[in-house]
């Protein structure tokens, strides 16, 4: 919310009931929310969410047998925080959840300029030093 300043935050839901109780519509203007509810039977209009669910099908749930809810749990639970805190995500420049949030793009960005902006001379060079040789 305070990455944002100036807009109001807000949370999208499908049509569930649990979505359109009084109980949450007073939850939500309580914590100050705007309330987005998707279009019913087009899972597209959430496409973050279906594709989050996705990813924990094919990376945690999927490839792995859970023999107990204590242990479906935890697996969860350290699948969100590696992905949250270590995944690199391509639809926002390859970098964490985490480094988003804390406003770290700009000085990854800005490294991996450099990185490659000294890669492109050593090439270069590289080049130079073989057609001297030849």
């Amino acid at each position: 919310m305070e990455k944002y300043p100036g807009e109001t935050p807000r949370i999208i839901t499908d049509n569930g009931p649990q979505f359109i109780a009084r109980d949450f519509k007073a939850f939500v203007r309580m914590c100050g929310l705007t309330h987005v509810r998707t279009s019913p039977y087009y899972p597209q209009s959430n496409g973050k969410l279906e594709r989050w669910h996705r990813s924990l099908k094919s990376e945690c749930v999927r490839p792995q047998a859970i023999e107990s809810l204590e242990e479906a749990r935890r697996k969860v639970a350290d699948y969100v925080e590696h992905y949250n805190t270590r995944r690199l995500h391509s639809a926002i420049g390859y970098i964490t959840p985490l480094d988003k949030l804390a406003g770290n793009e700009d000085a990854i960005f800005a490294e991996r300029d450099r990185k490659l902006e000294a890669a492109r001379e050593q090439r270069q060079l590289r080049r130079a030093q073989a057609r001297n040789v030849a």
